[in-house]
């Protein structure tokens, strides 16, 4: 396998290309306010709202799939009927001003919590939120989904929660957590070149961004908070991985056990997609992914209460 190539640190700090249809708000109030892409379907009215939290070192165009944004998850679900909003984390993007250190991954959770409602107030947002999370997203994805939800109206209704490249007991080539920005990542991050469409990583290379030191220092913490934060969950849940993924443990016993750990609501299907590395929603078998994702989408808002059959 060859090495995808490294990106030096001066070439992330370009800015986002947005691509048409979507657009750049800014959610919450104060100081804390945080950025988002919007995308919204041409009926104007949403079935529902998704959520897609971006990973590590990353940002909100990860969603718009820069090689084939045709196929990216922005473009697939609001074709179906959603509104997309794919949210820059605390420390990154617009809040990073404010927020220089970043937030620990549950205090991010609480302010996109707190965003969210805010969002909900003045905007229509269908039968309610679904949360899609990969990798470091997914932990804070994960800590969302276990905050307060009533349920009582679409504004607090989560339904449901799809994780990508998110486990719970790191790969021991990943034990020293190599920097992204430096390239040390590359093997955990792309795995074979030949699972990503020609030019992937040239227009990667403005979607990086630098990791905020406080969820730095939680990385190594994560393997021991990730049992009661998956036992906080009470909406459906789903969990992806690709079967090149090099950050996480994927052995048989360790799938089960990551979703023996969702001991609030039902087992969650665990599925490897063959021929897919981490980052899922870059790749050839994005389309795949995104497509397995919004069905899980449709089945929970298809059930009584959002709990699939």
């Amino acid at each position: 396998m060859s090495a995808p190539p490294t990106v030096a640190p001066a070439e992330t700090t370009a800015p986002d290309l947005v691509p048409d249809g979507v657009e750049q708000i800014v959610l919450g109030r104060g100081a804390h306010r945080l950025g988002a892409w919007r995308a919204e379907p041409a009926t104007g009215t949403p079935r529902s709202v998704l959520v897609a939290v971006h990973g590590r070192a990353m940002s909100p165009g990860y969603f718009a799939g820069p090689s084939a944004p045709h196929t990216s998850l922005l473009a697939l679900a609001t074709a179906l009927g959603h509104t997309v909003l794919a949210v820059e984390r605390p420390g990154y993007g617009l809040s990073r001003a404010a927020l220089p250190r970043g937030l620990p991954l549950a205090e991010q959770a609480r302010l996109l919590r707190l965003s969210l409602a805010d969002y909900a107030g003045p905007h229509p947002v269908g039968a309610g939120f679904f949360l899609l999370g990969h990798s470091d997203g997914g932990k804070t994805a994960l800590h969302l989904a276990g905050e307060s939800w009533s349920g009582a109206t679409p504004a607090d209704r989560l339904l449901g929660l799809d994780l990508n490249g998110c486990g719970w007991h790191y790969a021991p080539a990943a034990a020293h957590f190599p920097d992204t920005l430096s390239g040390g990542a590359g093997a955990l991050n792309w795995g074979p070149l030949r699972l990503y469409p020609g030019g992937t990583f040239r227009t990667s290379r403005t979607l990086l961004r630098e990791v905020p030191a406080a969820e730095e220092e939680e990385t190594g913490r994560w393997p021991g908070r990730f049992p009661a934060a998956a036992a906080r969950v009470r909406c459906p849940v789903r969990l992806t991985f690709g079967a090149y993924e090099g950050w996480w443990c994927l052995e048989r016993d360790e799938l089960d056990a990551v979703a023996a750990s969702f001991t609030g609501t039902r087992r969650p299907a665990v599925d490897l997609l063959p021929e897919a590395g981490h980052n899922l929603s870059l790749g050839l078998a994005a389309p795949l992914y995104h497509a397995r994702a919004l069905t899980f989408l449709e089945e929970c808002l298809a059930a009584p209460s959002g709990r699939p059959r």
